[in-house]
């Protein structure tokens, strides 16, 4: 079965459409709000999924209208049943997402992919480690063209004719709801009540960074990606507190996720994984430079990163690994670098990022893609699984969402899935950011620490307070 597809005209941006959904629990906003190097075209809202499928080390739980059940089993293969389920033909010259699964995959699924890692660190806040809702209806906002579209598969009905009449149905109140969309007032700055903390001091996070080094001079690792995790009192609602964020640091895969008790706001500037007819594209981010006050400024950091031979290897290496995660399930031959390394601008970084592409064996599926390549490479390090463990070791605190995934997969199997950096995670009553960077031979502790602080300089300030925390 193919959607239906109906337009609709509003004077409204795609934040305030989405305003009417932001208190409602299981709304979705892929939301597109800068458009790097044609990137950010498309922004996506869902509400109301028909299953809703997280997972906690193996315990999956689906929830649909009806009733909550319970797997013990491994999520990957549970999601693979459920999206064999529901299968959409693809409509050319559409827009990329008409119905599917969108949430997010957090890094701690890690621990089921990798055997080998002890699992040290505490997993003190206790999050699922994926979280996807099943979005039969979606809206579509074109930032090209202002076009805004509605899309609706009539899932979960398996009746030809019953699903048909269902997805008119759905897409026509989805039309009444939002012609409600008024324009929003521009979003305010949180005001911060009590200290933002870290889980390092400057001097245990340089610590940490020597062990790696440590590991590094040892021949254990070429490179691992280090962080540190800051938390806050939550005193703003999560929507105004993702509205600042994203009006200071726009970005081409941010995200608002609303699943209860946990709430995201992503920023993030990093593609993990996008699929398009069985094609694969990954474009991993290494090397950061703070933006200047001025031109002149500006430029100098430009230079400085073009041409810093450490951030290039970095890249270069995480490269390698991406090649060789692709190369699991993509057609032999297919794996390539069309783009080696290219300098992007954000509102407050510069970023080295390129792009690695392959195409999908026959034999093999998007699950099987995102567990062969999950997490992503430019947030671990090199060897992976090596570095894996030693983020486990070093870092006291698992990381939950943070480097896992954001995104979505459409029911006829195309996928964009991002990087889960420049995040805020709000629980209870808490709000969560972590930055880190990746440590190779010729780290210096005390710029790697300075690095996370310009990483997360718009995070800080979303929050309410001075970037210098």
């Amino acid at each position: 079965m193919k959607p239906i597809i109906k337009e609709y005209q509003s004077m409204c941006s795609a934040e305030a459409i989405y305003a009417l959904f932001a208190h409602e629990e299981n709304s979705i906003f892929l939301d597109s709000a800068m458009d790097v190097q044609g990137l950010g075209r498309y922004s996506f809202i869902a509400r109301d999924p028909f299953l809703v499928f997280s997972s906690k080390d193996k315990q999956v739980t689906i929830q649909d209208q009806d009733e909550r059940t319970l797997i013990e089993g491994n999520p990957f293969d549970e999601l693979k049943r459920l999206l064999n389920l529901y299968q959409t033909e693809k409509i050319p010259d559409q827009p990329p997402l008409l119905g599917g699964v969108i949430g997010y995959f957090g890094y701690d699924l890690a621990y089921l992919l990798e055997a080998r890692i002890a699992g040290c660190s505490q997993d003190d806040l206790e999050i699922p480690d994926c979280c996807l809702g099943f979005y039969d209806t979606v809206l579509i906002v074109d930032h090209h063209t202002n076009k805004l579209t509605i899309a609706s598969t009539g899932f979960p009905e398996i009746n030809e004719q019953v699903r048909l009449a269902r997805a008119i149905e759905r897409a026509d109140d989805l039309i009444k709801i939002i012609a409600a969309a008024v324009p929003l007032p521009e979003p305010q700055k949180p005001v911060p009540d009590g200290a933002l903390s870290a889980n390092f001091t400057y001097k245990k996070y340089c610590q940490m960074i020597d062990q790696a080094l440590d590991y590094i001079a040892a021949g254990d690792i070429f490179q691992v990606n280090l962080s540190q995790r800051f938390e806050a009192k939550l005193t703003a609602k999560p929507f105004q507190v993702y509205r600042y964020l994203r009006k200071i640091n726009p970005a081409p895969f941010a995200a608002y996720l609303n699943f209860g008790e946990l709430i995201v706001a992503s920023a993030s500037p990093e593609r993990y994984l996008l699929v398009v007819d069985r094609y694969v594209e990954t474009r991993p981010i290494k090397g950061t430079r703070p933006r200047g006050q001025d031109q002149a400024a500006d430029e100098l950091y430009r230079k400085e990163l073009l041409n810093s031979e450490k951030d290039k290897a970095e890249l270069v290496m995480i490269i390698d690994l991406e090649r060789n995660d692709l190369g699991k399930v993509c057609e032999y031959g297919s794996v390539k670098v069309p783009d080696l390394i290219r300098l992007e601008e954000y509102a407050t970084v510069f970023h080295l990022v390129s792009t690695v592409v392959g195409k999908i064996a026959a034999k093999h599926d998007i699950v099987d893609l995102i567990a062969a390549s999950f997490p992503g490479g430019s947030i671990t390090g090199a060897p992976k699984v090596r570095a894996m463990e030693i983020i486990d070791e070093l870092e006291p605190v698992r990381r939950g969402l943070y480097t896992g995934s954001i995104g979505y997969i459409d029911f006829n199997g195309d996928t964009d899935l991002n990087i889960v950096i420049r995040t805020i995670v709000m629980t209870n009553g808490k709000a969560f950011f972590q930055v880190g960077g990746g440590i190779v031979a010729d780290s210096i502790a005390e710029q790697e620490y300075a690095e996370t602080l310009t990483k997360a300089k718009a995070l800080i300030q979303a929050l309410g307070y001075h970037e210098q925390g």
